[in-house]
């Protein structure tokens, strides 16, 4: 059995340093969709920090998906329908947000295509940066939130953040799927969504098999579709745990680590996965 599918990690996996695709990795990618294989990218961006990199693949063309927001939503590039959402409420937000200021950290959400905050913060302004979002700065949090919304980010110094990553995934991982995207990023989305769990619903939609898939990813919030994926590939710039949870290590986002997969396992029709 071949692989039909691969799911790529953007930040630090499809993309180098210079946050753009790299020749290499577009061509293999290219080269992949033209053989009848499909590209999704899953990302905890936002979905307006996604569809350029879905425009420069092509995806809507080959009918294919990006899952924003850490799975909390699947788009059709095609359709450019949502084919699932999944929300925090309001109240579950207002919770987080007493939350964070207990802990003694930034917090902030999307609203529509801006990214909402009280305080400005270098590392609201890194995720302006990545997403190409605006920062609207609010008098109160709560006040910039007044309906459902994806997903809630505290961000804060790493190793605060990671102590305050540990403590809260005690204290609230029975209501919400905690982790982090980036060692400043710690990121809220509502119970069980993760992008493996998403990727199930996809693949369930399609007809593909979970052992026809390949996920790539650098960071903790690609675990489970690492986990989850028929051959599941960590970066060579990922941490050692994640390495040490993938089926296959490749090189790192700057020496076109995604195209070595693509050539080896797709393009060369490899059968390896687990």
């Amino acid at each position: 059995m071949s692989y039909k599918m691969i799911i790529l990690d953007l930040d630090d996996t499809l993309l180098g340093n210079d946050h753009k695709i790299s020749e290499r990795n577009k061509e293999a990618l290219m080269k992949v969709q033209d053989q009848g294989g499909k590209v999704v990218l899953a990302s905890g961006r936002p979905t307006y920090g996604m569809v350029p990199f879905a425009k420069e693949l092509s995806l809507a063309e080959y009918g294919s998906f990006i899952l924003s927001f850490n799975g909390g939503k699947i788009i059709n590039c095609h359709t450019n329908e949502e084919f699932f959402s999944q929300t925090l409420s309001v109240e579950a937000v207002r919770r987080l947000n007493e939350i964070s200021q207990r802990e003694g950290v930034q917090i902030h959400t999307y609203v529509g295509d801006e990214i909402v905050t009280a305080e400005e913060n270098p590392y609201t302004s890194i995720e302006s940066d990545l997403t190409g979002l605006p920062i609207k700065v609010v008098d109160s949090f709560m006040d910039g939130v007044t309906e459902p919304v994806v997903k809630v980010l505290m961000v804060g110094e790493p190793e605060h953040l990671k102590v305050v990553e540990k403590k809260l995934q005690e204290e609230l991982g029975n209501e919400f799927s905690v982790m982090r995207s980036k060692p400043f990023f710690l990121e809220f989305t509502d119970k069980g969504i993760t992008k493996g769990t998403s990727i199930e619903k996809l693949i369930q939609e399609l007809g593909v098999k979970r052992e026809e898939v390949i996920a790539m990813g650098d960071s903790y919030n690609d675990q489970e579709m690492i986990e989850f994926a028929g051959l599941g590939v960590a970066m060579g710039n990922a941490p050692e745990d994640i390495k040490g949870i993938a089926d296959f290590v490749t090189d790192t986002n700057v020496n076109h680590g995604v195209a070595q997969v693509v050539e080896e396992f797709m393009l060369k029709g490899e059968l390896s996965h687990k």
